[in-house]
Order: C-alpha cells, then sequence, then structure tokens
C-alpha cells in the first residue's frame, strides 16, 4: 500500500481510503469483516458521517481496538453551532474515541468562514483547540463552494467527486487544492456507480498523486477487486488514455 501526505493536515494517508456509508446492520458481522480485511490491507483512512448513524457505529465498533493505528473521518451538516457540538459528541459516543482525526464540515454551497455570524467555523476552530477534532475539512459537490473554501485557507481538506467522467471543472479543483496544499478526498470514484472498469477507474486516479479516492464499498469481493487494482494498476499507455477520453465524453 502507497501512502501521501494529505496536503497541509500532514496526515499519511493510504491511497485506498474507504467509506462506511453502505455498511449495514443487517450485515454486523461481515461489515466488520470488511473493514479488518480493508485495514489488514493498508487501508487507514476510514470515513463516515453523522448523517449515517448506523454506519458510523458499525464503523467505530470494527475499528475499536485498532483505534490509534487508523485515521478516523467523520461529518456534520449541522445549521448551528449548538447542533455542530452535538453532533461531535454523538459521532465521539458511536466511535469510541475521544477525537477525530478529521472533522468535515457537509454542505451544498453555503461555507463557514472565520467571524461568520453562524459561528460554524469559529466552533470547528474551537473544537479543534479542545484537542477533540484534528483536522478541519469541507465535503460539497458544488464547484464554487469548493474553490471558495480552499481559497480561504480555513479548511485542510476537500472532499469533492473526481473520476475518470469528470468534467474540466473537477480537474481545475484538483489543481487549486494542490497549489494551495489542501489534501484532496475524491468521492464517487466510480462516478456514483456508472463507472464499472475498476482498473480504468484506479489508474486514473492514480495518476493525481494529491489526490485520495474514497471508496464505498459493501462486499468483500468489490473490495478485492479494489485491493488488487490498487497493487497492480493498468499500464498509462495510449490505449488507456483513449479508453478514458471515450468514457469522459460517452457520459458528458
Amino acid at each position: 500500500m502507497e501512502y501521501v501526505r494529505l496536503g497541509k493536515s500532514n496526515l499519511l494517508i493510504s491511497r485506498v481510503a474507504i467509506g462506511s456509508m453502505r455498511l449495514s446492520e443487517d450485515s454486523a458481522d461481515s461489515s466488520a469483516d470488511l473493514i479488518r480485511k480493508a485495514y489488514d490491507a493498508g487501508v487507514n483512512l476510514f470515513d463516515t458521517s453523522r448523517n449515517y448513524p448506523a454506519s458510523e457505529k458499525l464503523l467505530g465498533d470494527a475499528l475499536y481496538d485498532i483505534r490509534r493505528n487508523v485515521c478516523l473521518s467523520t461529518a456534520t451538516s449541522a445549521k448551528t453551532a449548538r447542533d455542530l457540538k452535538a453532533d461531535l459528541e454523538e459521532s465521539l459516543m458511536a466511535l469510541h474515541t475521544d477525537c477525530v482525526d478529521l472533522y468535515q464540515y457537509e454542505t451544498e454551497k453555503f461555507v463557514p468562514l472565520e467571524g461568520g455570524l453562524d459561528k460554524i467555523y469559529d466552533t470547528l476552530r474551537d473544537l479543534k483547540k479542545q484537542g477533540k477534532i484534528k483536522h478541519i475539512g469541507l465535503i460539497t459537490k458544488d464547484a464554487e463552494a469548493a474553490k471558495k473554501a480552499v481559497e480561504s485557507g480555513l479548511y485542510e481538506t476537500i472532499q469533492f467527486p473526481f473520476n475518470v467522467i469528470s468534467t474540466e471543472e473537477s480537474f481545475e479543483i484538483v489543481k487549486l487544492c494542490e497549489e494551495c496544499d489542501v489534501g484532496f478526498i475524491a468521492m464517487q470514484p466510480l462516478g456514483g456507480g456508472v463507472v464499472e472498469n475498476v482498473p480504468l477507474a484506479m489508474g486514473f486516479l492514480q495518476q493525481y498523486e494529491n489526490v485520495v479516492p474514497l471508496w464505498g464499498t459493501a462486499n468483500q469481493e468489490h473490495l478485492e477487486q479494489i485491493l488488487y487494482f490498487n497493487e497492480h494498476p493498468p499500464v498509462i499507455d495510449e490505449k488507456f488514455q483513449e479508453d478514458a477520453d471515450n468514457q469522459r465524453m460517452f457520459f458528458n
């Protein structure tokens, strides 16, 4: 497993990160096995969200005894500072930890800024000072919100959709993050299920050293496929580029 520095957070992160949103209470044992299999393969970033409380709890249970060896990220979309603090306390309890490595604000277009009347960012900053969160990130699917967050200098990471069928706007955000030393976590590496060619998706993303793809997986077979092609990526040649360009043109 290859590890990369996640922007100015200085977190050393595996090039494969796992999202837990597809974990299911109906198969808690297999969900735990899935997480531990990823960990045994070298994955050290596991992502969840307060918006998926059951999955957050399953992840916390699966990593309880190895918490110190992994990076945990979770998220809130609270609209007030009070609700944000409440969300964090519930996340800490679900994850069986006294701090999270990366706490992300999940939003559509609103970007909390320092000194805002909403006090969202100031609360995040205070929680970081208290040691309850180590790093602050933002999750959005809106390009303008992502750019605003990066350019503000307040966020250490951005989580934004990026994959082989992404538009030019997404490439610009990846480049901006690299220039500003902001960690880039690529959500939807398979385009939300549209891209079925895992080696093509993996090979494309591995061309970007500052990008950490966040893979959502619900079964062992899919995880094994991701881990295999991470270790055995396709050759990036003219044929690969042609296939990637064809995918992009087809979906755009």
